[in-house]
């Protein structure tokens, strides 16, 4: 399937629900001059084709006894990689699972309450996957910025 580019106002409707989903549609369609019927099949045919996906996210400065932790892991052997990935993306734990270039091969990001929550849940979940030769965990103690719309579309 051949991925649309999205246009100046396809952009523009992400760009207002990535600041807030709840916007209306009447509202964003007179912010950008063009009809409600507009934006309202604009944004149903972004959805279909998986182009964004409308959904809330936690605040994590809510969460007093929570941090965000970390999990960088080595695999065996490099074409492993995906493999572990796709793998430990089926762990409903974990929010963010990626294969990086650098000094892992995979990171993966969770909430935990605390290291010993952390360290049980990397030995049960993590330690165990097929191909996983070492991990490294960090935790986030102090978020000076962190933007929920971090995977809104680059310009």
């Amino acid at each position: 399937m051949t991925r649309r580019r999205l246009d100046k106002i396809d952009k523009a409707i992400v760009e207002w629900l990535s600041r807030d989903a709840r916007t209306s549609n009447r509202k964003i369609a007179n912010e950008l001059g063009v009809t409600e019927g507009t934006v309202r099949a604009r944004i149903k045919r972004m959805e279909k084709e998986k182009l964004i996906r409308i959904t809330a996210v936690t605040n994590i400065d809510r969460f007093r006894d929570a941090a965000l932790a970390y999990i960088w892991i080595e695999v065996e052997r490099s074409k492993q990689a995906q493999a572990v990935a796709e793998t430990l993306s089926k762990l409903p734990e974990l929010g963010f699972v990626g294969v990086m270039l650098g000094r892992s091969d995979i990171l993966a990001i969770t909430m935990v309450r605390n290291t010993e929550h952390l360290a049980e849940f990397i030995h049960n979940n993590i330690s165990g996957v097929e191909g996983v030769r070492r991990t490294e965990s960090t935790l986030g103690v102090n978020f000076v910025k962190h933007d929920y719309r971090m995977a809104r579309i680059v310009r």
